[in-house]
């Protein structure tokens, strides 16, 4: 899911992306760099210690995934009564060393039954004091999953109704009035590559506009919307109640879905349509099918405008693109479909082939908050009737969660326990890609609730917007990245897992290298696709690559919660005779955390001096005796730290820059000012 956009900060989105501009202007363009094609990796990859949570996790003979917990589902949509009413059959299979009593479930739209289930509680914690509201909910807000018959078939056995034995557990809070995990106790414990085959019949309330999921006048988009089994591993069962910062976490399977809808609904899903059935009572089945999949979305609507157009690649499988377009931003379809061509290219170069033949791009309505959503085989964009093609939206957006494909839908983290290992590595990647692909990226401030976009041209950059640096800089020290990621605080859990994983990645890019870093996620993608891959795991594959052990690294950004600043703290020079200079440089460390960085002292004939200190002093001195003076001082030149919370205090120069700084800022304002007159001669 994309991260969300606060104007509170966009100000000092501005002053920060322009203070990176280096030398007072961006370079000019250069021609789009080709991706770099993912290649095996020597000595890294060649029969790796397998590892993971489940250990029978291998995939099924001719099948990419193992497969072990599949759906049939029957679902009808009620459009009068916002009621979806399904039944299901799960088969599932142990795939892990633990012997289970019972089986846990995810049933997600409880978390908008009452205003004390945890999502709700969370919900209101994540807004400002100032402006949390203790309003009552409409009734129309309320969504449920009311399962109202469940039975298990042991394999060779006979079916079991366990419908009287349903209880619900809140294993992360004990919130007794949460009732978003089900469980049932077996008849028979199920023990390593047992299976089993479980019937549901259940019904959804579904709720107006509610977070990834909901109806908004004629459009219904349904995410996590079918009672969902837990995932068992090694250790036990990982069913984790709603929370409002995280997501998702299934094992693969295969899905068999059929979706009743109105007549001239067009319906949108994960996989591909294999039948459509106009029934005699006005309705219409739409019948879907998803292999290899661990999850499974859908949307419905009589205003779509529906596109199809290919993906072609001299090296990649072809893709077929399915756009869902609202009315209102015909015209825009070019744009969509430019976007998921871009986000497969790059993502299938750099990292590995896209694993399915087709994708659906859904368009969602205004001002749904099922935006910039991502499900296996389809995902929602972000678009507005005002589209300036100067601005990276939907572009953003689109690669974003096409992104996903890899990082979510193939390489399956616990987006419950380690968000940032899918949230953050696409956000870093999707950062990267409309860089190298030189997509116009410039600022825009959206105001009349996101309808009239305000553009005053000013270039955003990867290395400040691109990673969220103002966002981040206010919640660093937050959380350290090992709390999981359902327990941080509400109001900083984005800045965590999208922001500080984004500033990290792209550090640990500039620090190892480009080719070193794309080899380390194409190993990383090609081991653990379709699999659930933990953080040690990816730190395992990095050092494996790299060849060196980035233990200090990886504590000080995934383990700690410290923050960087590096800073000049004095430049002096005096006359030593005979047309020498003693001159002495302090560098001072001002965050607690530590990283390697050069100290580069440029002196008055052009000359250098390039110091690399490993930075854990709390600060260094250097002696220089020249036949010149010192005319600046910079830490960290190159910029290889992201993550340096003030890059200000970098830099010290002996002459003064006042009047290269006033031009710099009167020519932003004064194009912030053309704007704003526009603007207003525009509704004058």
């Amino acid at each position: 899911m994309r991260g969300r956009v606060l104007l509170s900060l966009v100000v000092g989105t501005v002053l920060v992306a322009v203070a990176g501009l280096r030398g007072g202007g961006q370079a000019p363009a250069a021609a789009p760099a080709p991706p770099i094609a993912a290649e095996p990796v020597e000595g890294a990859t060649a029969a790796p210690p397998r590892g993971g949570i489940q250990a029978f996790d291998e995939p099924l003979p001719d099948a990419l995934s193992p497969r072990n917990a599949s759906y049939e589902i029957d679902v009808r949509l009620d459009t009068l009564r916002k009621e979806l009413t399904g039944r299901e059959t799960v088969r599932w299979r142990n795939i892990s060393s633990a012997t289970t009593s019972e089986l846990q479930f995810h049933l997600y739209w409880n978390g908008w039954r009452n205003r004390d289930s945890t999502w709700q509680r969370e919900d209101r914690l994540a807004a400002p004091p100032a402006r949390r509201q203790e309003t009552e909910p409409r009734p129309e807000d309320a969504g449920a999953s009311d399962v109202t018959r469940l039975s298990v078939t042991p394999a060779g056995g006979n079916a079991v109704d366990l419908t009287p034995v349903i209880r619900y557990l809140a294993p992360d809070d004990g919130n007794t009035a949460d009732r978003t995990v089900m469980a049932v106790t077996l008849p028979e414990a199920i023990g390593p590559g047992g299976s089993l085959e479980i019937d549901i019949e259940w019904t959804g309330t579904i709720p107006f506009n509610a977070a990834r999921t909901g109806w908004i006048a004629d459009y219904y988009f349904f995410g996590q919307w079918f009672p969902k089994i837990g995932v068992l591993e090694d250790t036990g069962w990982n069913t984790h109640q709603f929370h409002r910062v995280t997501e998702f976490y299934a094992d693969f399977g295969v899905y068999d879905v059929q979706m009743t809808v109105p007549a001239g609904y067009k319906v949108g899903a994960s996989g591909r349509e294999m039948q459509r059935v106009d029934n005699a009572d006005g309705t219409t089945t739409h019948t879907y099918h998803a292999d290899d999949v661990a999850d499974f979305g859908w949307t419905t609507s009589p205003s779509f405008i529906e596109e199809r157009r290919a993906f072609n690649h001299k090296t990649l499988p072809s893709v077929e693109m399915r756009l869902l377009l609202r009315p209102e931003h015909r015209g825009q379809e070019t744009r969509h479909f430019a976007a998921t061509a871009t986000a497969l290219e790059y993502f299938g170069e750099w990292f590995g082939p896209y694993p399915y033949g087709n994708i659906t791009i859904v368009d969602p309505a205004y001002q749904s908050r099922s935006s910039g959503m991502e499900y296996p085989m389809l995902f929602t964009g972000r678009s507005n009737w005002l589209a300036p093609e100067t601005v990276a939206e939907p572009e953003g957006t689109i690669i974003h969660e096409t992104g996903h494909q890899w990082f979510y839908g193939v390489v399956a983290t616990n987006e419950f326990e380690h968000g940032w290992m899918d949230e953050g590595m696409t956000t870093w990647a999707t950062a990267r890609i409309i860089d190298e692909a030189r997509l116009p990226n410039t600022l825009a401030v959206r105001t009349f609730g996101t309808f009239l976009p305000f553009t005053p041209g000013v270039p955003l950059s990867r290395e400040v917007s691109g990673n969220r640096m103002p966002t981040y800089r206010p919640d660093a020290e937050a959380d350290a990245q090992t709390t999981p990621t359902f327990r941080y605080w509400p109001r900083s859990a984005g800045s965590i897992t999208y922001d500080k994983t984004a500033l990290w990645m792209h550090t640990l890019e500039r620090h190892l290298g480009w080719p070193t870093m794309q080899r380390v996620m194409a190993a990383y993608y090609d081991r653990w696709k379709f699999r659930h891959p933990r953080p040690q795991d990816f730190f395992q594959v990095v050092n494996e690559v790299s060849a060196q052990d980035l233990a200090w690294f990886f504590d000080e950004v995934y383990r700690g919660s410290n923050s960087f600043d590096y800073a000049v703290q004095e430049l002096k020079s005096e006359a030593a005779g005979q047309g020498r200079f003693r001159s002495a440089v302090a560098v001072q460390r001002l965050g607690e955390a530590v990283f390697p960085v050069d100290v580069v002292t440029t002196f008055a004939d052009g000359s250098r001096a390039t110091e690399r200190w490993d930075g854990k002093d709390r600060r260094m001195l250097y002696s220089y005796d020249r036949p010149s003076r010192p005319v600046r001082v910079e830490v960290d030149p190159g910029q290889v730290l992201l993550l340096d919370v003030n890059r200000t205090n970098n830099t010290r120069t002996t002459q003064p820059r006042a009047a290269q700084a006033a031009r710099t800022w009167s020519l932003t304002w004064m194009v912030w000012l053309q704007e704003l007159m526009i603007t207003a001669g525009f509704f004058g």
